[in-house]
């Protein structure tokens, strides 16, 4: 056993592992339901609609033999706009620096041209270890399941993509998640923990927090809108002068979209929409701090914000 003393690393035997693994797919085929599911603990937003992941967030797995940290990355796509291609970019600066790729293909789908060319893109990382993961069995029937693995094979032998394993879960039912886990472990090069025991993700609050308030904001809005939104928490802090044992987190955030008919969607009839996304927002970012918290948001407008690389970076892109 080793251990750093007062560092809050665990110690660990010596054949410990660690590394990194990411989840990659087209939009929207379960990898951020797939990363809460192993963290156990809610930190990568998940919507139903797709693009609502661009920043790579980490969560970590802590186990007794091993620290398993997953980036989380955005569905790659044929980019439309600037956002498009940084986004893009970000995915393929990540696969060339984690141990393990895991590729998503949902079950209840066919391997389509989407699947064709970003394992494609992904053969070109040569040295990456690759695995492919059959998401959302619980929908699918097993002929389908087993119809589907063969495809994923085939897809394989078609670009050159050597699967190191190909393995079907479900991360809503939890079926062969921990055999998953434990695959992945596998995979991680030998070595001592990389972050401090109980850390669930490496990513600011304000960033996940920020994560939240999207999440709530896509939730039930017209599909025209994912794209649109943004969010930058402005300030965040404990109130002053409160009691030790009654303490209150202030959020200031603005939501930012790109036109004022979008505007109009966000806030809703008197505002009431945008009353439902505080308190969604505000009950997800209580139960993440573990805080009673107030939240105060605005809407404005950033003309065109994906198209216009000033506004890109003040936005966090």
């Amino acid at each position: 056993m080793h251990s750093d003393p007062g560092s809050g690393f665990p110690s660990y035997p010596s054949d410990y592992r660690s590394g990194f693994a990411c989840f990659v797919g087209r939009p929207n085929v379960g990898k951020s339901t797939l990363t809460n599911a192993l963290v156990g603990h809610k930190v990568v937003i998940t919507s139903d609609k797709p693009q609502t992941t661009r920043t790579v967030v980490r969560g970590i797995v802590h186990r007794p033999d091993a620290q398993l940290i997953l980036v989380d990355t955005p569905g790659l796509h044929r980019p439309r706009t600037l956002l498009g291609e940084r986004l893009n970019d970000l995915v393929k600066t990540t696969w060339a620096e984690v141990d393990v790729v895991g590729v998503c293909f949902p079950s209840n789908e066919k391997i389509g041209p989407g699947d064709r060319f970003l394992v494609g893109e992904l053969a070109k990382a040569r040295r990456t270890t690759k695995v492919a993961i059959a998401t959302k069995t619980d929908v699918a029937s097993p002929d389908r399941i087993a119809e589907h693995l063969v495809d994923i094979a085939e897809l394989g032998r078609e670009t050159g993509t050597e699967w190191a394993e190909v393995v079907p879960v479900s991360a809503q039912s939890g079926d062969q998640m921990s055999l998953l886990a434990d695959l992945l472990v596998g995979l991680l090069p030998e070595g001592p923990p990389l972050y401090p025991d109980g850390d669930l993700t490496d990513a600011p609050e304000e960033q996940i927090v920020a994560e939240l308030i999207r999440e709530a904001a896509l939730d039930g809005v017209r599909d025209e809108l994912p794209h649109s939104i943004a969010v930058v928490v402005e300030e965040m802090g404990l109130r002053e002068g409160r009691p030790d044992d009654k303490p209150l987190l202030d959020v200031h955030a603005n939501l930012y979209v790109e036109r004022s008919s979008q505007k109009g969607i966000v806030i809703g009839h008197r505002g009431q929409r945008l009353r439902d996304v505080g308190q969604r927002a505000r009950q997800q970012i209580e139960a993440f701090l573990g805080t009673p918290v107030y939240l105060d948001l605005h809407v404005k407008i950033a003309k065109d914000w994906q198209r216009d690389p000033r506004q890109l970076r003040k936005l966090g892109f």
